[in-house]
């Protein structure tokens, strides 16, 4: 395939995975105006992003399947229009029940683009390039989500409606999702110098991905690091209106930098040091990723520490702890391809989204429940019912770096069993 055919193919990547995370993002960057317009709960706000979430984390095996048997430039497009197609809906919901259901059609179409993309990448890529591909894929995570942020809250601001940010949202991802259907799609297994048939249908293939240790410690990794970023995404913006005093402008504009800024790099600088780690040795990378959240977690403590009012330096330390956070995908992505044969990667990614969203969501619902009983708790002890709406907001919070340590954990003992489950699956290529 000439360069130039394939910097167009991986713009177009990127340009889905934006528009995936972008459209996704949308109802927490206008949680806030939404909460208001409709009196719900914050256990209802993340309510809406659990919806997403299940039926994304539904779909996802048998989408995951298709993706390593059919066409996955077909299995994108049709993924694009669909999310899109119900992005628009959303923006038509009358209320909350129906909103559920729209966050739900979502959840579906864009429940395609992780496994088939990421096998795409897994074909296009050697394996000594290939963290770095997936960062500049990745890259669309956090400038979709600081996108989302911004551009939703200019909306809001300048029209004074939620809808009409959902419903601006949908047209970028149908027009990608034409595009889609031209692009390549390569042998399986053919950056890794072993061209491979598309596999029939084997109903032991779960089985045997989750008999890899180290899926395990990656699958866990997932479900918490996916918490943070989901308790982040979803609750961000209001944290910065309810403690911080911001308004809905302000505070989109100021988590779109602290994501799309500080997560862009933290996803550049993790394919760049995902790839020089591995170069020496098979575990570099998921021990890459262990140390940057080691980190992470004192720094998004400190940075919660700061009194009311204080945002900037709140927003500094959090920038820097959004950075370590993003290294994670770059590094461990590219983790899940040195030990998934390439005729079974979208099938691993799509078990992996699986078991951590189904985690995630359960989580995500209880932090918001965890939010409004501390915010109860503050009622109750003679706070005014917005301090105390901000006081449960913030001690929610404290989760974030919780999670970020014990993420560390799991991959540190992910980098334990990488290299075996490496050499096994390269000898079994080899016995084929």
């Amino acid at each position: 395939m000439s360069r130039g055919r394939l910097a167009f193919t991986l713009a177009l990547l990127f340009g889905l995975n934006f528009m995936n995370f972008y459209d996704r993002q949308v109802v927490g960057a206008i949680g806030e105006r939404l909460k208001t317009d409709w009196q719900l709960s914050d256990g209802q706000l993340g309510g809406l992003t659990t919806a997403f979430i299940l039926l994304y984390a539904v779909v996802g095996i048998p989408l995951g399947r298709l993706a390593d048997r059919g066409r996955r430039p077909v299995v994108l497009g049709v993924g694009a229009v669909i999310w899109s197609a119900f992005t628009a809906l959303s923006g038509l919901a009358s209320g909350f029940a129906s909103l559920f259901i729209f966050r739900m059609g979502v959840g579906v179409g864009e429940a395609s683009c992780a496994p088939a993309a990421n096998s795409l990448l897994g074909d296009l890529f050697p394996k000594h390039q290939r963290a770095r591909a997936i960062s500049i894929f990745m890259l669309g995570l956090p400038l979709g989500l600081g996108a989302s942020y911004a551009v939703s809250g200019l909306i809001v601001q300048a029209t004074g409606s939620w809808r009409t940010a959902l419903l601006v949202a949908a047209i970028p991802g149908a027009m990608l999702g034409i595009l889609a259907f031209f692009l390549p799609d390569p042998p399986r297994g053919g950056a890794d110098g072993l061209a491979v048939a598309a596999p029939a249908p084997d109903p032991r293939a779960i089985g045997e991905i989750l008999r890899i240790p180290t899926m395990w410690w990656i699958i866990l990794s997932g479900a918490l690091l996916n918490l943070n970023m989901y308790a982040l995404g979803g609750f961000l913006t209001s944290f910065m209106i309810r403690y911080h005093a911001l308004d809905i402008g302000q505070a989109t504009l100021l988590v779109s930098v602290i994501i799309g800024f500080g997560g862009g790099l933290g996803m550049l600088a993790g394919g760049w040091v995902g790839d020089r780690a591995a170069r020496h040795r098979v575990d570099g990378r998921l021990r890459a990723a262990a140390l940057a959240l080691v980190v992470a977690a004192p720094v998004a403590l400190i940075a919660l520490g700061q009194a009311r009012g204080s945002y900037w330096s709140c927003a500094a330390l959090l920038l820097p702890a959004c950075f370590l956070h993003y290294i994670y995908y770059s590094t461990v992505y590219a983790s899940i391809q040195d030990v998934i044969e390439p005729a079974r990667r979208g099938t691993a990614m799509a078990v992996y989204f699986m078991a951590f969203y189904f985690a995630t969501a359960i989580g995500l619902y209880a932090f918001g429940r965890l939010s409004d009983y501390l915010a109860a708790g503050a009622l109750l002890a003679g706070a005014t019912a917005a301090d105390s709406r901000a006081l449960g907001l913030h001690g929610a919070m404290y989760v974030v770096p919780i999670v970020a340590a014990v993420v560390a954990m799991a991959l540190w003992a992910g980098s334990r069993t990488i290299t075996a489950d490496h050499a096994r699956m390269e000898r079994k290529l080899r016995q084929r």
